[in-house]
Parts: structure tokens; C-alpha cells; sequence
């Protein structure tokens, strides 16, 4: 243990710094960390919607969730260029850049207009977490071509046009350029980019309730959350195969058949594999709440637990994970070693596959694990689920808390 700790001390640390020093990785995480405040709204109504499905009375606070995390992928496309501009000292930039990336964004999003030429309608699950991928292949995009023409000019230094004047001018090109290339790609190509990414990832379906597939399907969802792409993205083709699958076990079991499929969200979200959320970050919360030495990281697990305990873990997620080396690594891990723990358990019959539908992943473990699996073994194999996070997420944690600490010392 001591020389895989000097090993993360010495040689990990200092590699992953120069890859959190990263222009692109600041920008991003920057950009990400930014919209925390709405993420952490959608948590909290998140919580507040639990009691509506037992009450019919209680309120509906969805509303409020649609309009600060549900337009999450809209800030991201403007925060991105602004952020890049700002880090590439073109702050003449930074605004027309930030709203240039949001016309393309929505833009691609193909908007439906009726044949008076108002505006019919709009995907709106895209402007949230869905269309983060989207959103920051966009936002990309748009800041290369915009830091492409940041030192370009119509005019002479010594023009006496004023400076406003002349930004408006010199931006109308890239502009004019960006918005010609949404036109191109949706209005002549008819290039549908969500449909494109539901097709790359078509072929998950084919192996997904065999253990590779499995092991495949939760990594990729672990490895694009730690860019601060949400696991939506996959959901078209993941929720259909996870409720046929709960479906097909179901059936088994009231045909006197044993439930075989393990690819449901019931084994998942609810049993063993994601305690806290994607990735079984409840470990790395309550490190954070009983174990930090940095002020900011203690800050963090105050605020994320409630959440966390709800496997709500986007802030979390959003606030220390994303685009941070440090702990992006430990959460891949995660997402190929617990689908392996969890399936090799169920397998080997240490817990009983579920047989039930149970979609209400906001119960906190281990009473979710109970609800879905009645048995002393399935609580066993969460607490090894648990434990083998623990270890995993433990020296990667105890190396950027020592980073952040530094970085609050040399701040004081």
C-alpha cells in the first residue's frame, strides 16, 4: 500500500496536474463547475418529488427542476466558448462566441416549425443532461473557429471607429460562418446529430445481458459522466432494454422459471452496483464529509450527502469529479470492477436476481437492496459492492485532498 501511495504521490500526481492544467480541461471544468448551483436546484426538487408518488396530493415541482438543471446543455454551450475565450485572452470574444455556440446548439437540436414558419416545437429533454454531448461537441466547435479569427480584423489599428463598432464587425464572419454550417448540416444534409449518436450506440443492445456487455454498458456510462456528459445520452437505447429485461424475468418467474436477466435497472440503480449514484460515489461523499483535510472538499461532502443518500449524485459528480484526474481514473475503475462483483454475485446465486418491477432508485441503499432481493445474501453483496469501492476510491482521494490542500495554502 505505502509504495502504490508513493506512487500516486510521486508519479500519478504530478502527471495528472499537468493534465488538469490542460487549456481544453480547464475550460471544461471550469464551464462545468459553473453550473453546479442549478444542478444542485434540480437535486433538492429532485428530493421534493419523492412524497408524489406515494401522495396524490403533493405538489408537482418538475417545473422548477425543467427550468434550472433541465436546461443544463444550454448554459454548458455558452460557458464553454466564453470560458476558452476568457483563457485565451480574447475577451473582446467571449460573448459572441458563448451566444454564437448557443444559435448552433439550437440549431441542431432540429426545431419543427409549421408551415406559417412559427416555431412548433422543440425537444426539450436535449437542452438538459440528455444533450450534453452535443452541447460540448458544439461549444468546441464554435471556440476554435471563433479563437481562429480572435486576432483577425476588418480594420486598421489606428481606425478611429470605435472598438464596439468594430468588434461588432469583425465578428460577423465566424458568426456568419457557424450558423452557415447549422444550416448546412440540418437545412440541406437534414443531419439529425441525436440520431447519430443513437445509432452508435445500437450495437449495446445486441450484447447487453451478457457480462461483457454489461461490464461495457456501465463503464462507458461512468466514463462519459466523468466528462460531464450524463448517462441520458445512452438512455434510448439503456431503458428499453432494462425494463424488457425486468419484464422478461417477470414473466419467467410467473411461468415457474428463474429471472436470468441482470441488466435491469432493479440490479443497477436499486440492488448493488451504483450506491450513491453512477459510479458508488456514496463511498467518496463520506470520505469527504469524515475524512478531509481541505476545506473545500469537507464543504462538499456537507453538501452532497442528503443527495448522495438518495443516489442522487450529480453534485458530487459536477463538483469534483468532472474533468479532474484525480478522481475521474477511481470512478472508471469502478464502472469495470463493481459490474464484475455484481455479476459474478448474482450468478453465482450469493443474491437473487430481481423479479419485480422496482423504478424508484431514490430509495436509499441498503433498503432499495432489500425491497428487490429479500435476502441476508444480497445485503452481503452490497456490503462487498461497498467495500471494494471503498478501497478503490480511498488512495486516489487521499492524493487530491493533499493537492486541494496545497492549492488552499499557497490561496492563503
Amino acid at each position: 500500500m505505502n509504495k502504490f501511495m508513493d506512487f500516486l504521490n510521486n508519479k500519478f500526481a504530478p502527471k495528472a496536474q499537468i493534465v488538469g492544467n490542460n487549456e481544453w480541461i480547464v475550460t471544461l471544468k471550469n464551464s462545468v463547475l459553473e453550473v453546479l448551483p442549478f444542478i444542485l436546484v434540480g437535486s433538492v426538487i429532485s428530493l421534493l418529488n419523492i412524497p408524489g408518488s406515494f401522495w396524490n396530493w403533493w405538489p408537482d415541482f418538475t417545473p422548477i427542476s425543467n427550468f434550472s438543471f433541465g436546461l443544463l446543455s444550454i448554459f454548458v454551450a455558452f460557458l464553454v466558448p466564453f470560458n476558452f475565450m476568457e483563457y485565451k485572452k480574447l475577451n473582446k470574444q467571449r460573448i459572441i462566441a458563448g451566444l454564437t455556440s448557443i444559435a448552433l446548439f439550437l440549431m441542431l437540436t432540429n426545431p419543427k416549425f409549421s408551415s406559417d414558419g412559427s416555431l412548433a416545437s422543440f425537444q426539450f429533454n436535449e437542452f438538459g443532461a440528455g444533450g450534453m454531448f452535443v452541447a460540448i461537441i458544439v461549444a468546441i466547435g464554435v471556440s476554435l473557429i471563433m479563437e481562429a479569427f480572435g486576432r483577425f480584423s476588418f480594420f486598421s489599428e489606428d481606425t478611429v471607429i470605435p472598438d464596439f463598432v468594430t468588434s461588432w464587425f469583425d465578428s460577423m464572419l465566424p458568426i456568419g460562418i457557424i450558423v452557415s454550417i447549422g444550416w448546412l448540416l440540418v437545412d440541406v444534409a437534414h443531419f439529425n446529430v441525436y440520431n447519430i449518436i443513437e445509432s452508435v450506440f445500437a450495437p449495446l443492445a445486441n450484447g447487453a445481458d451478457t457480462i461483457y456487455g454489461f461490464i461495457f454498458i456501465l463503464f462507458l456510462d461512468c466514463f462519459i459522466y466523468s466528462m460531464g456528459i450524463s448517462g441520458w445520452v445512452l438512455a434510448p437505447i439503456t431503458q428499453p432494454l432494462m425494463l424488457g429485461g425486468i419484464a422478461a424475468n417477470v414473466a419467467a418467474v410467473a411461468a415457474g422459471n428463474p429471472a436470468t436477466h441482470v441488466f435491469t435497472s432493479e440490479v443497477i440503480y436499486s440492488g448493488w452496483a451504483w450506491i450513491g449514484g453512477v459510479g458508488c460515489t456514496m463511498p467518496l461523499v463520506l470520505m469527504m464529509l469524515f475524512m478531509a483535510k481541505s476545506n473545500r472538499l469537507k464543504a462538499m461532502g456537507k453538501a452532497c450527502i442528503v443527495p448522495s443518500l438518495f443516489n442522487i449524485n450529480e453534485p458530487v459528480v459536477f463538483g469534483t469529479i468532472v474533468w479532474n484526474p484525480y478522481l475521474m481514473i477511481p470512478l472508471w475503475i469502478n464502472g469495470l470492477v463493481l459490474p464484475i462483483i455484481t455479476w459474478v454475485g448474482l450468478k453465482a446465486g450469493l443474491a437473487a436476481i430481481p423479479k419485480a418491477l422496482m423504478q424508484m432508485w431514490y430509495i436509499p441503499y441498503p433498503i432499495s437492496t432489500w425491497l428487490v432481493s429479500p435476502s441476508v445474501g444480497a445485503i452481503l453483496l452490497l456490503i462487498v459492492v461497498f467495500a471494494v469501492a471503498w478501497i478503490i476510491w480511498l488512495p486516489f482521494f487521499k492524493v487530491y485532498d493533499q493537492q486541494v490542500v496545497k492549492e488552499e495554502t499557497v490561496k492563503a
